[in-house]
């Protein structure tokens, strides 16, 4: 016969062991339930939606595939993963539902497009499929695409500005600035002790911002970004859309987005409107970078004013040896060139090591960035400071020059 103390144990044990029996027919599956340790009915459905995408191998019929292209079905599971997950793991979901069930054939559904949970590597997907798109998916599509770009402008646009003015009029500072000049780390900096507790805010009694200086158009720094559309560079094209759209808001720079492939692309015209750049760029094919940059060599002026941020994987695929003349050139010509292997949060990227080394060798900073990162990087950038310092500071690990 069991002891007091023996029982008292099991009692306390007995949640853990119910937990850990959840988990296993989590693990299993709803179909391998039984009456004996029977799962929740926010369990079941957990399970099935898990199911419905991770299924054995040996499960076709009941679990993997089971997701069929009828868009009830499918916005039905979709709420059923947000439900349960949070926003991050859902975005994890939906990508592995894309590779595994083939489920990029439901981006052409508009009730698909509006129950999904939208991120950058969706645009890349919507951006690909546009040309097949039926006019009333296109339609729902730029809906989803103007919403991301929206989040992604909110998250982005003031630091860049920030950081772009005061990398350029750096010297010059104002205690009557214009609202679109107001340096806010500075001012808040500056305004502290006016802190109003009940508010929770600070009402500043000075404002510090930048000079505006008259300066004619042809003394304006010129930032080109030049960006690989091949389909590993997808989301990369997505951010460098979003800053190339930011920058050209600034008259302190002017800005250029040129894409490219095996063609170039130039969208400067179209930077006003994010969205409909990323609908003008092609994702895949091939790709030419000596093309694209003998094509912003060509629109270069005034060497020592401009920044040429190339973003590639360096994974040419036309003439390797050209390219290398023509990048050292522009150095040599006093053309700041800056090499991103990518623009994105996708962490490692893959690349071309060989051709990167050489990129180095040549002088032309080689790293990958993210797009936190990127308005100190043009900041830096800017004021002609040195990158590789400034990557060494950010934790960036540089591609090394060859011996």
């Amino acid at each position: 016969m069991a002891t007091i103390e023996q029982r008292n144990e099991y009692e306390q044990s007995e949640p853990v062991h119910a937990d850990r029996d959840r988990r296993w027919r989590l693990v299993l599956g709803a179909e391998s339930d039984d009456k004996s340790t029977s799962l929740s009915q926010s369990d079941m459905r957990l399970s099935r939606a898990l199911t419905a995408l991770y299924g054995g191998e040996n499960d076709d019929k009941k679990g993997r595939g089971s997701l069929s292209r009828s868009a009830p079905k499918v916005s039905k599971w979709l709420g059923d993963i947000r439900e349960f997950f949070p926003s991050s793991v859902v975005q994890v979901v939906q990508r592995d539902a894309f590779e595994r069930l083939g489920l990029k054939e439901m981006l052409m559904e508009p009730e698909f497009l509006s129950a999904i949970e939208a991120d950058v590597h969706l645009i890349a997907d919507l951006i690909s499929l546009r040309s097949i798109m039926p006019e009333k998916t296109i339609d729902t599509a730029r809906q989803v695409i103007q919403q991301v770009v929206d989040e992604l402008m909110k998250r982005l646009e003031q630091k860049t500005a920030e950081s772009i003015r005061g990398a350029i009029n750096k010297s010059k500072k104002t205690f009557r600035p214009r609202f679109n000049d107001i340096d806010w780390h500075r001012t808040i900096h500056a305004n502290l002790r006016h802190y109003q507790a009940d508010y929770k805010t600070i009402v500043p009694d000075k404002l510090v911002g930048f000079m505006r200086q008259q300066r004619r158009i042809v003394d304006l720094d010129e930032v080109i970004l030049c960006v690989d559309q091949s389909g590993s560079m997808a989301t990369s094209v997505v951010y460098s859309a979003i800053f190339a759209a930011v920058m050209a808001s600034i008259p302190a720079v002017k800005t250029r987005l040129i894409c490219f492939d095996t063609a170039v692309v130039d969208m400067t015209d179209d930077l006003e409107d994010p969205v409909s750049v990323l609908f003008g760029v092609q994702l895949g094919g091939g790709t030419d970078i000596n093309q694209a940059i003998a094509y912003c060599e060509d629109k270069i002026e005034r060497p020592s004013k401009t920044h040429l941020i190339l973003i590639t994987d360096l994974y040419e695929g036309g003439d390797e040896k050209a390219l290398k003349a023509r990048v050292a050139n522009l150095i040599k010509q006093d053309v700041n060139v800056i090499t991103l292997l990518a623009l994105s949060d996708d962490g490692k990227p893959s690349y071309d090591s060989a051709l990167a080394a050489e990129f180095a060798t040549i002088g032309s900073p080689v790293f990958a960035c993210t797009p936190d990162q990127f308005p100190d990087l043009m900041a830096t950038a800017l004021k002609r400071e040195d990158v590789l310092a400034w990557a060494a500071d950010q934790d960036i690990k540089a591609i090394r020059a060859t011996e």
